[in-house]
């Protein structure tokens, strides 16, 4: 019955426009027509920008972890649709894995620019600890995707591993250079292993961060930081 009816009232618009009934004598006419009708409605332009979406996806594995997180959860904080999410990530691992670099990118950089942007190069190592320790305690206590991951997944999957090494070497790499220059101005050791120095800060680093979420106040923090860095003296 209702496909006489659909077949009706295709008949009765194309008489309005013209066109011979009996071309809607055919039911595959009918299907294809139907079938247009939500092509053209999926293909109009998504109604949310990329980056954004993935900030708020970022939130939510930073605060449960990927297994934590339900599709349901990260979905209702991207405020997507599921299909939405298929199109454009490729599901939640991918998406947590665009999560979890773009995280790491962002942090790094912010690291990076600390350093870089200091007055001396000891000054630059001492702001890259110091500014975490300073951070509002909501953001210390919502955690690091990136030492999350590794707690979760460790090295069991390839390719969080992958992610995460490229960031562990580019952030070492940003504290060695800092320290070896501030080897040469003097204000450190003479005698420091500056690549050794540099792995030791990475994992204070990652170790404020652990504390951090485990709700360590920022004076906690602020004293492991000066702590790790009169050891390069």
């Amino acid at each position: 019955m209702y496909r006489s009816d659909a077949l009706n009232t295709l008949r009765y618009f194309a008489h309005c426009r013209g066109v011979a009934s009996s071309r809607w004598g055919d039911g595959d006419i009918v299907d294809r027509i139907i079938q247009n009708h939500y092509d053209a409605r999926m293909a109009r332009p998504k109604e949310f920008e990329r980056e954004d979406v993935l900030e708020q996806a970022i939130k939510v594995f930073s605060n449960r972890g990927f297994a934590g997180a339900s599709t349901d959860a990260v979905l209702e904080a991207m405020r997507i649709s599921r299909q939405s999410m298929y199109d454009t990530f490729g599901g939640k691992r991918q998406l947590y894995l665009e999560a979890l670099s773009r995280y790491n990118d962002g942090s790094i950089a912010a690291i990076v620019q600390s350093v870089e942007s200091a007055a001396t190069p000891l000054a630059g190592v001492t702001a890259a600890l110091l500014d975490f320790a300073a951070r509002p305690a909501p953001d210390a206590a919502l955690g690091c995707l990136g030492v999350g991951s590794i707690c979760e997944f460790g090295v069991s999957d390839a390719e969080v591993t992958q992610v995460n090494e490229a960031s562990a070497h580019r952030l070492a790499k940003t504290f060695e250079r800092a320290l070896a220059a501030a080897q040469r101005a003097g204000e450190v050791d003479a005698d420091l292993n500056v690549r050794s120095a540099a792995l030791f800060i990475v994992t204070v680093l990652t170790g404020m961060k652990v504390a951090a979420r485990g709700g360590a106040a920022r004076p906690a923090l602020r004293d492991m930081a000066r702590m790790a860095l009169r050891s390069l003296r």
